[in-house]
C-alpha cells in the first residue's frame, strides 16, 4: 500500500472511530455555552449600536469637544484587541476599586469595542445622504434633530445595513476570546473538554458545528435583510 492510500485510510479510520458517546453525553454542555455565547453577543451588539449611534451623530454634526472625544474614543477602541480590553475590565478595574462580574466584562468588551465599529459603519450611512434632502427638511422648517430623525437616519440605517450586519457577526466571534476571563462560551468549554478528556477531535468538532448553527443563519438573516432593502430603494 502506498504511503498516500495509507493516510487516506487511516483519516476514514479516524472519522469512523469518533467517540459519538462522548459527543452526545456532552451536546447539553455545549448548548448551554451556545446560549450563553448568544446572550453575550445579543448584549454586546444592542449597546455597541446605541453607543455607536450616538458617536455617529457627533461625529457627523462635529460637534466641538464631543467630536475630538469621540474620535479618541474610536482610534483606542478600534486598535487596541478586545482581549487587553476586557483583561482591563476584568483585572485593571478592581485595583481601581471597581469590580464587576464576568458577565459584566464581557458585555462592556463587546459594547466598547463595537461602538467604534458601528459608529463609523453609521456616520458612513449618514454621510452618503444626498445634501439636497438635507436642503429640502431644512426649508420645510426641520429642526437639527428631527432632520436626523426623519430624513438622514432612515436612509443612513439602509445604507450600512451591509458593515451593520458584518459587525454583528464580528462581534459574535469575537465572544471566543471571553473565555480568558472565566466565561462559560463555546471556546472555553471546548478547551476544558479537551484538557480533562483529550478527545480533541470531537471537541473541536462540536465547536465548529456550534458556531454554523449560530452564525449560518444570522448571515443569511442578513442577508435577506440587505436584499429586501436594496430592492424597496430601487425596485427589481
Amino acid at each position: 500500500m502506498s504511503c498516500r492510500g495509507s493516510a487516506e485510510w487511516t483519516e476514514r479510520e479516524a472519522g469512523m472511530n469518533l467517540n459519538w458517546e462522548f459527543i452526545l453525553q456532552n451536546i447539553p454542555l455545549y448548548e448551554k455555552a451556545a446560549w450563553l455565547t448568544l446572550k453575550l453577543a445579543f448584549w454586546g451588539t444592542l449597546f455597541s449600536l446605541l453607543l455607536g449611534l450616538i458617536c455617529s451623530v457627533i461625529m457627523y454634526y462635529r460637534i466641538p469637544l464631543l467630536k475630538t472625544i469621540m474620535g479618541g474614543y474610536i482610534e483606542l477602541s478600534r486598535n487596541t484587541p478586545l482581549l487587553i480590553q476586557v483583561y482591563f475590565l476584568y483585572f485593571g478595574l478592581p485595583k481601581l476599586g471597581v469590580t464587576l462580574s464576568e458577565t459584566a466584562c464581557a458585555i462592556l468588551g463587546l459594547s466598547f469595542l463595537g461602538g467604534s465599529y458601528m459608529a463609523e459603519a453609521l456616520r458612513g450611512g449618514m454621510e452618503a445622504v444626498s445634501k439636497s434632502q438635507l436642503e429640502s427638511g431644512l426649508s420645510l422648517g426641520l429642526s437639527r434633530w428631527q432632520l436626523i430623525r426623519y430624513v438622514v437616519f432612515p436612509q443612513a440605517f439602509s445604507f450600512s445595513i451591509p458593515a451593520l450586519g458584518a459587525n454583528c457577526i464580528f462581534l459574535l466571534k469575537e465572544t471566543s476570546v471571553l473565555g480568558a476571563i472565566a466565561i462559560l462560551d463555546l471556546m472555553n468549554v471546548t478547551k476544558d473538554l479537551i484538557g480533562m478528556y483529550y478527545q480533541t477531535v470531537e471537541s473541536l468538532l462540536m465547536l465548529v458545528v456550534s458556531y454554523l448553527i449560530i452564525l449560518l443563519p444570522l448571515s443569511l438573516f442578513l442577508t435577506w435583510l440587505e436584499r429586501k432593502v436594496r430592492y424597496a430603494e430601487f425596485g427589481p
